[in-house]
């Protein structure tokens, strides 16, 4: 019964760990980009950052919130791409709650 139940979880963690395609989203249209997300749910795309030469930025963005944590949500996001420097894709996050109710409690003086 151990062997089954081992068998099992190792099973479940590996149907977890599939591989997440990597793209360099100024290398395609930002309508190439938001397709490639749509056709594989999740990828992570990676380009320098315009602000702080030779700093790479990279992320996970999907295509809806089937590809979110537990207790995450889908957000907008931009990213540069060949033809439009802010292409809307999406990134998964957690909610902020708990930002008006700080601030009712704690006013800033």
């Amino acid at each position: 019964m151990k062997r089954i139940l081992l068998a099992a979880c190792l099973t479940l963690v590996a149907a977890e760990a599939q591989a997440v395609s990597r793209y360099d989203p100024t290398r395609m249209s930002c309508g190439r980009v938001q397709a490639t997300i749509a056709s594989q749910g999740a990828v992570i795309l990676r380009y320098q950052s315009t602000r702080v030469p030779g700093l790479p930025l990279y992320d996970r963005y999907v295509r809806d919130e089937r590809f979110c944590d537990m207790g995450e949500v889908r957000a907008r996001a931009y990213v540069p791409s060949a033809d439009t420097r802010s292409c809307p894709v999406f990134i998964c996050k957690r909610p902020e709650f708990d930002r008006h109710f700080r601030r009712r409690l704690f006013p800033h003086r």
